[in-house]
């Protein structure tokens, strides 16, 4: 049996040293870039009379599109490799995760490999994100 400081000792040892000072802003950067392309995208839809809706709708059609076809390409893995957290906030994340889960059940077929697990990673974010769109509407009915 391994003791609680011989755990902690060993886990340090495996765990390569934090490098948060250039993390953080890295981050911050890379996920305010992809933030800055999907306002431009947004702004010439709205340039050439699209409602606000409708150019929201596209703008998130163009950026999950962008995102798998960068995920397939091998691309995101190497951007979300130096930014960090800062890929997996926008939408482009969610559709990243989606299409990794994909690709990599894409031997096993597309019924049982790609149909059964694509959503083995993002399902989670859909299943609580449901539940707390719930309770957060019946929160809002009974204090309305």
């Amino acid at each position: 049996m391994v003791s609680k400081k011989e755990y902690k000792e060993m886990s340090q040892k495996a765990s390569p040293p934090s490098r948060s000072w250039i993390n953080v802003p890295t981050a911050f950067i890379i996920g305010g870039l992809i933030c800055m392309l999907g306002e431009g995208i947004m702004n010439i839809f709205l340039h050439y009379d699209f409602d606000k809706e409708t150019a929201g709708a596209w703008t998130s059609i163009i950026l999950v599109t962008l995102s798998a076809l960068l995920t397939g390409l091998g691309l995101y893995e190497k951007l979300a490799k130096h930014a960090g957290a800062g890929t997996l906030v926008p939408i482009t994340g969610f559709a990243n995760s989606i299409s990794s889960a994909a690709l990599e059940a894409k031997s096993e077929g597309f019924i049982l490999g790609v149909g059964a697990k694509i959503f083995t990673i993002a399902g989670p974010v859909i299943l609580y994100g449901s539940a707390a769109a719930v309770v957060y509407g019946l929160i809002y009915y009974f204090t309305k």
